[in-house]
């Protein structure tokens, strides 16, 4: 058996192609504002986690050209040996201040964070308890830790506290969950969890990668929208989305975070993110907490096109957040109306099999605190147009 039998068998990408649909690796010659630029053409950005619109904002840009002018283009080497620049340091200080946390550590990435927090936290006589929906990087670090995992019904606290109720006392327990799922756009059901994280004797993390700069008065996501930071152990966010970069970190108390910063694999092994990152997220923090009114403005994107988009007769799903969906049925039809959506000028991103059930593919959008209403209508125009000529609506 050859090893690399099962890449000449794989035929799915090539089906897509050969169908004139295949919707991945968009070659974008532009920034992530609003509007982007694709083979010339000039289209409206609806598939961005662009939340804030912090990506091409000057002070991010001016911030991270002048840590590259001071401190070149990366480290050289690991945190945990010669890669540690006075910025990390800075970085992770102002994370824990703003998430009221008592210390935070960054990762190179997002997935990075997951893969790291959960293979070193999970011993053998440990259980994770995972939303069925959670994202690829929890699944993926608990595989690679010694625990064992159990999924729960997505969202569904009766079928997770079933799961808890079998589970020995004499195992960790520890529940991970998004704060915001983001393919379907909802809000884990936080008051429930922990309500039997307390009953339970378990632990909880958060991974708060959408709910970051957007959920909260402050912004400090899933725990601050609820009022139960306090009760969430561990917050994991990324740069990616809000922050305007790449990166990751965690957050929690110092005696957890310490272990994680010396048993993390992903973290001890991996090369530091690079200066120019780490000062544009230090920038984009600090427009988060001046700048209050940009998720003012994304909350008003928000709520209009889920009002509309419902109008119109679109599926949202159980969506209450700046990631709504529309639910399309089969995946070739995902793959048809991403590209038409993008010869009528709209970028919008294809949801299909295994991260949803088959039939009910979807058309993810995403939205902005700096998309105007005129982009955001003619939005809505090609979104009606593509959705009827597919009898989605």
């Amino acid at each position: 058996m050859d090893v690399f039998r099962k890449c000449e068998e794989y035929r799915l990408a090539n089906q897509i192609r050969e169908a004139d649909c295949y919707p991945y690796y968009r070659r974008i010659s532009s920034p992530q504002d609003p509007v982007v630029t694709i083979d010339g053409q000039k289209v409206i950005m609806l598939g961005s986690n662009n939340y804030l619109g912090l990506t091409n904002h000057p002070e991010v840009k001016e911030a991270a050209a002048e840590a590259l002018a001071r401190y070149g283009t990366g480290c050289a080497g690991s945190r945990l040996l010669n890669g540690t620049l006075d910025i990390h340091v800075e970085l992770e200080e102002r994370l824990a201040a703003f998430m009221q946390c008592e210390s935070a550590l960054t990762f190179s990435t997002g997935y990075q964070v997951n893969a790291g927090v959960l293979s070193c936290l999970l011993g053998r006589h440990d259980i994770a308890f995972l939303d069925s929906l959670d994202h690829a990087s929890i699944i993926d670090g608990c595989r690679l830790g010694f625990g064992k995992s159990v999924k729960f019904r997505h969202n569904d606290m009766v079928d997770l506290e079933g799961k808890l109720e079998r589970a020995s006392d004499d195992r960790g327990k520890l529940i991970v969950v998004d704060g915001v799922f983001s393919m379907e756009g909802d809000i884990a059901d936080l008051p429930h969890i922990v309500e039997l994280k307390r009953r339970y004797a378990a632990r909880l993390l958060v991974d708060d990668a959408h709910g970051l700069g957007v959920l909260g008065e402050h912004g400090r996501g899933t725990g601050e929208h609820f009022g139960l930071e306090s009760e969430v152990d561990l917050v994991m966010g990324t740069f990616s989305k809000s922050l305007a970069t790449v990166g990751g970190f965690i957050a929690g108390r110092h005696g957890v975070v310490d272990y994680i910063k010396h048993n993390a694999r992903s973290e001890i092994f991996s090369a530091a993110p690079p200066p120019a990152s780490v000062a544009a997220a230090l920038k984009a923090l600090e427009i988060v907490e001046r700048e209050p009114e940009r998720r003012k403005r994304l909350w008003e994107n928000t709520r209009y096109m889920q009002r509309e988009l419902e109008g119109l007769g679109f599926d949202t799903g159980d969506s209450e957040t700046p990631v709504i969906p529309m639910v399309v049925g089969d995946d070739f039809t995902a793959f048809k109306m991403t590209n038409r959506l993008c010869e009528e000028g709209v970028f919008v991103n294809p949801v299909i099999s295994p991260a949803v059930p088959v039939g009910r593919a979807m058309i993810r959008t995403s939205y902005m605190a700096t998309h105007d209403r005129e982009h955001l209508d003619k939005s809505l125009e090609a979104l009606a147009r593509v959705g009827r000529e597919f009898n989605v609506i």
